[in-house]
Order: structure tokens, then sequence, then C-alpha cells
């Protein structure tokens, strides 16, 4: 594999031809890759051409040149690649970042596919994350228009709010919030955006950084303290020295709502500052609004399903290993469910509905697209929720009135039910890694 890097394409061809007369469809992995390498202008023993030669001499398989289609099949087989292929895709990758080579090595362990993983266009940290970026009064962000989306984040009584038009920028906030060590990891791509505890059971706290790398359309975080590769849905090692520990990150709640009805409900909030210490169009819309507001994904995901569109928006839950996508359209429309997941009575409520984005996006200019809803889980006991006569209030089944917060639901006689963290993803993303996935409101 070494020598497809290096020789000429005389050479290259030679080696190229001795492995298709042995037939050894290890190697369909390693031409997959240098296609790739070729499409984006990296060195190689061979001509595009020479390697899609290969792959469909190897595979039976006539898809030409279409590296997203060569992806999609590759990903529904159980083919594995040959020996030394890790340190072969660092080695090959470094060609783009050294920094690259650190990640994949081959004695790491690893719980995914090696050959799923695929450049994201940009090297480690290319998007930079924002690190105790500094954080102003709300009454001081006159930057911010009320209808456009932030994250919400509150904890031990400290509210913060992460607009999304600096967030699309870094995709990662390392921040303190009530005292605790959050990541406020985003992936664009798949429209996630997950809030971690950073305090992990070894009793490290770990920070994170986008490692430039993606998998199946959602990105790869890495911990700056080992460097090992991280699952951005489930906040668990996926590549790296901490594969095999009994290392996890819990999931903390989060909330995307407009910046009005935030304030409205925190007005003590604070508000991340324009002056993070980079410079970019921190405007809605204008880093990923093209992407947002059309109907196609950016990179190859081999495992969809067309019950749901695949851009649409959803809440996902997890529990007791059960997962399930919540399709924001239909809770914006019943604004409470009364749900049973995992064993647990659960509450969703989207009191707030659904948020438009209008911006101008650098690339294509106006754009409008939805960027979810305003949704919270929270358990309900033995309870069953109706809406209250006031905002942010519920009536149970004996008619008696609970208040709903941030931290969980405030019932009568001191009873307390808590929330649940979720989180917004598009259908595809969240699919791609939970193909069982129930779906509320639609049998499958």
């Amino acid at each position: 594999m070494d020598q497809l890097l290096i020789v000429e394409k005389s050479q290259g061809r030679e080696i190229i031809a001795s492995i298709l007369e042995s037939g050894d469809t290890r190697f369909i992995a390693v031409f997959l890759e240098l296609l790739r390498a070729k499409q984006i202008g990296l060195p190689g023993g061979g001509d595009f051409d020479d390697y899609v030669h290969g792959l469909e001499s190897l595979s039976g398989q006539l898809l030409g040149g279409d590296w997203a289609a060569w992806v999609e099949w590759y990903g529904g087989t159980d083919l594995v690649p040959p020996p030394g292929f890790v340190g072969w895709k660092g080695e090959l990758l470094s060609l783009i970042d050294t920094d690259f080579a650190d990640f994949l090595k081959d004695e790491y362990a690893s719980t995914i596919r090696v050959e799923e993983i695929m450049w994201g266009g940009v090297v480690v940290d290319g998007i930079p994350a924002l690190d105790n970026s500094p954080m102003i009064l709300a009454n001081e962000a006159d930057y911010l228009t009320l209808e456009e989306p932030v994250f919400g984040i509150s904890i031990n009584g400290d509210h913060r709010a992460y607009p999304l038009r600096i967030l699309d920028w870094h995709e990662m906030a390392n921040d303190i919030v009530g005292g605790v060590p959050v990541s406020l990891a985003y992936c664009t791509l798949c429209g996630a955006g997950v809030a971690f505890d950073g305090r992990a059971p070894n009793g490290e706290t770990y920070t994170f950084g986008s490692s430039g790398f993606l998998f199946r359309s959602n990105k790869l975080m890495y911990d700056r303290q080992t460097r090992t590769l991280w699952n951005q849905l489930t906040g668990e090692p996926v590549l790296g020295p901490l594969v095999g520990t009994d290392v996890k990150l819990n999931l903390l709640p989060i909330v995307l709502t407009t910046w009005a009805d935030w304030l409205l409900q925190h007005p003590d909030t604070l508000v991340l500052s324009e002056n993070t210490g980079f410079s970019r169009p921190y405007e809605p819309g204008a880093a990923y609004g093209d992407y947002f507001a059309f109907a196609d994904t950016m990179f190859p995901v081999w495992q969809r399903s067309d019950l749901l569109p695949a851009k649409s928006r959803i809440f996902a839950l997890q529990i007791d290993g059960i997962p399930k996508a919540y399709p924001v359209e239909t809770l914006d429309r019943e604004i409470l469910v009364n749900d049973t997941l995992g064993g647990v009575n659960l509450l969703l409520i989207t009191a707030r509905g659904q948020v438009t984005v209008n911006g101008n996006n650098l690339r294509v200019g106006s754009v409008s697209y939805n960027a979810g809803g305003e949704v919270r889980a929270y358990e309900r006991g033995d309870h069953e929720f109706s809406l209250g006569p006031a905002v942010d209030t519920l009536l149970d089944e004996r008619g008696l009135t609970w208040q709903v917060t941030e931290e969980g639901l405030n019932g009568p006689q001191d009873e307390f039910l808590p929330r649940i963290p979720g989180h917004l993803a598009y259908w595809f993303g969240w699919y791609a890694f939970f193909p069982k996935t129930l779906i509320y409101g639609i049998e499958n």
C-alpha cells in the first residue's frame, strides 16, 4: 500500500495490476481512498481511471468515477481492508495535514469502520472551537435580532445563549456553565447541537475540537487531552487511546429557540459576544445557509431511510438504549406529547413553535430555512399532562397546575419531575447511526 503513495505511475500501474490479478477484495478500500485522493488533487502511483478500473474489477460494480456512489455501495457491504490500512490512511491524509496521522494509527482500537471516515474539507481545528469565549449581558447584545436562533443552556441558575450566527462558524464551544464544564458540539451537516458534561467517570475533564474528519456526514470531534476521536451524537470515544475504557460523557439539556423567546424566559441570561478573537462574518446564514435551505446533503451517507425527508428536523431521544425520533413538525402541531420510551413515561413540550431563519449566505445570497423548534423533554411519572392556564404551565390529570422550568416540572406538594436531555438533528443524520430508531407518529 505504501508504494502506491510514492512510486511513479508506471510502477504504480504494475502494483495495481498485481493486486487485480490476486483478486484480493480487501484492496477495494484502498482504491476507494486513492480515488478520493486523486479527486482532491493528492499525489499517488496511478491515475483516476486506474483506481476506477481497480474498483470495478475487484467489486464487479460499474459505478465509474462516482466517488459518492462507491462510498454508499461500500458502506452496505461487509468488506474489510487489508492489515495496516488505518496507519496507511493516516499517512495518505497527512498529505493534507500532518496532524491527521496522529488520529489514525494501526495500534488504536476502533468501534467504527475506519474506511467510512472521510476528510471533511478542513484541517485539524480548521473550524476553530470557542474556549471560554467572552459572554456579555443581554442588553449589550445589540448585534442580535429578536427572531434569530440561539442554543440555550441552563445549569444551576446560570442561563447562557449561543447564537447560531456564531456557532455556525465554530461548531464547538467549551465553556463553564453553572460551575459545570460544558462542551456544546454542533454538527452543522447533520443539524445537531448536543451539550455534554465534560467530566468523565475516570475523573478527567475533557475539552474538544474539530478533527476535520466526518463519519456518515457527522463530525468527529477530538479531545485535546488524548487526541481520541469521539462520536458527536453520543459522547463516546470511537478511535484512539480512550476506546475500550469506561469513558463516556453525559448529555446535558439544550434547547434551540429564538433570541426573543430565550430572553423573555431568562432576562438575566448571558450571551456570546461577537468578540470571539476570530474574524468571521457573523451573520445569520452566512456560513451554511445554502446547505440549510436546500434538500441535498453534502457528503455521501449509505445508511438512509425515506420514512421522513432526509433533512427534516427531528427531536432525538435515547432512553435505556432505545432511540426515538420525534418529527418537529408533528411536535409543533401537537404542542404536548405524553409518551413512553424505554420504560420511562415522558412529556415533550413544543409551546413556542418552529424557528425560521432569513439570512444572507456568502455563496448564494438570500436564504430562508427552518432551524428547528423549541422542544424540551421531561419525565412525567404517572401523570398525564395537558396545557395549563398560563404560559409555561401544565395541568395534570387531577386538574392541578405544574410549572415548566429548565430543570424540570414543579408540581404541588413539592413534586418534581426532571428534564430529559435530548437534541435536534436532521433525520438522515440520526438514522445513519440509529437505523432501529422508533419514529413518533409512524409505525416502523
